[in-house]
């Protein structure tokens, strides 16, 4: 687990595209390739990504949306398909979930359901939300099959382990946390 404030690298650097509109001047399209290393924390703002272009140059607070696993992406991914929720704080943690790592997941982006691979899970922390029980969330970083990539919060994202799961649709009864538990000041239940 790495612990961040403000920025902090990711758990593995992700080979990608970025969008040239978001790292070179004038009028520029398509994709180039790029290397994602590093994860920005801003309250209110989308997550930035810090990404190493070809050249060497060093570009950072690029928003998840311009980034792309293919340089042929298309280019309607909007800000609200890549996350679902603006940065609460700027301290966060980065963690790779072993046992998630790889599996395949689905994500309930804002217009539609996409598939995709886990690859990480930032989780906020030292913020007036993820203190609350009922307003914590951790996001889940995917790598989608429309070669997108989406931070999504946990109850927008479903895990497919085949040795395990079994899909039944979106639960409509999981419980959110609503209570802070302490063993000193608990009283025993029975």
């Amino acid at each position: 687990m790495t612990l961040c404030t403000g920025s902090g690298s990711l758990p593995q650097h992700i080979y990608c595209h970025v969008d040239r509109e978001y790292v070179r001047t004038g009028e520029q399209t398509g994709f180039e390739p790029c290397v994602w290393f590093g994860l920005r924390s801003y309250p209110g703002r989308a997550w930035g990504c810090h990404v190493m272009l070809e050249n060497g140059a060093v570009v950072r607070d690029v928003p998840l949306k311009a980034l792309a696993q293919h340089a042929d992406a298309e280019d309607w991914w909007l800000v609200t398909e890549s996350q679902q929720w603006d940065c609460y704080g700027d301290q966060f943690s980065l963690v790779r979930y072993t046992y998630l790592s790889g599996l395949e997941a689905r994500a309930k982006c804002a217009s539609a359901e996409h598939l995709g691979e886990y690859l990480f899970t930032a989780c906020p922390l030292n913020d007036g939300f993820s203190a609350e029980p009922e307003q914590s969330k951790e996001f889940m970083f995917l790598a989608l099959r429309n070669v997108r990539f989406t931070a999504q919060p946990t109850n927008r994202v479903l895990f497919i382990e085949r040795s395990f799961t079994t899909d039944t649709g979106w639960p409509a009864d999981i419980q959110r946390q609503r209570d802070v538990w302490s063993c000193e000041s608990a009283e025993d239940e029975e």
